[in-house]
């Protein structure tokens, strides 16, 4: 295996593209807090993880516009009183213009509701749950998230914890093509062992840099055209 490229001499370029160390740093974001994610209710993030789900493969400035809908017709997104949607009343959503009439979406926001209430239970919170994950083993979040809830495979899950302000490197392209241009990975990294072996560079990166997930992502899709 050749030697692991510093982070440092990655940043550099990354710099260099982005006008200077100012104009990289205004494209940096801080995920939140072990305590802001514990802060943060139930609710907010089955609302988030559906506007997720719902959004795939639509415009998302479109699905945003009709979210306040979502919201009334799900009775705000409460895990517990969405998971206790009947079967009957769930199926008569499919008449309902208001929203995106899409079965499998419509199944899977009471499947999630239900199994983040599970969790909230266990935990303390989902949030508590997602705080306590070490980031030095996201993929193994991304792994969970798409076995006990409904539709979040893909890159869907690494999205949603970045909408919910959990720090996570996501596999984009820009992301991967860095990754292959420093000599982290060769290809794309698709399958479990694939993945691990990105944690594992990101997190000998972390070490070095002192840098969040996120924020090294964005500087990897920064070092490439």
């Amino acid at each position: 295996m050749t030697k692991l490229t510093k982070f440092a001499n990655i940043r550099k370029t990354a710099e260099q593209r982005a006008g200077g160390p100012a104009g990289l740093k205004n494209m940096l974001s801080k995920s939140k807090s072990a305590a802001a994610l514990k802060k943060l209710p139930d609710d907010r993030y089955l609302s988030m993880m559906s506007l997720r789900v719902f959004s795939s493969g639509l415009k998302h400035s479109m699905v945003a516009g009709k979210w306040p809908d979502f919201e009334e017709i799900f009775f705000g997104f409460e895990p517990k009183r969405v998971a206790a949607i009947p079967d009957e009343d769930l199926e008569a959503l499919l008449k309902e213009s208001r929203i995106i009439r899409h079965w499998g979406e419509i199944k899977a926001t009471r499947h999630n509701a239900a199994a983040m209430a599970e969790i909230s239970a266990a935990h303390g919170g989902f949030g508590a749950w997602l705080a306590a994950w070490p980031a030095d083993d996201i993929v193994g979040l991304w792994e969970e998230l798409q076995t006990r809830f409904s539709q979040l495979g893909g890159a869907s899950g690494p999205y949603f914890l970045r909408m919910a302000g959990k720090d996570t490197f996501i596999l984009t392209r820009d992301t991967v093509k860095a990754l292959n241009k420093w000599g982290a990975v060769k290809g794309e990294p698709k399958g479990k062992k694939a993945r691990r072996d990105v944690q594992l560079v990101f997190n000998d990166w972390a070490a070095e840099s002192g840098l969040g997930l996120a924020q090294m992502s964005r500087i990897l899709a920064a070092s490439v055209d």
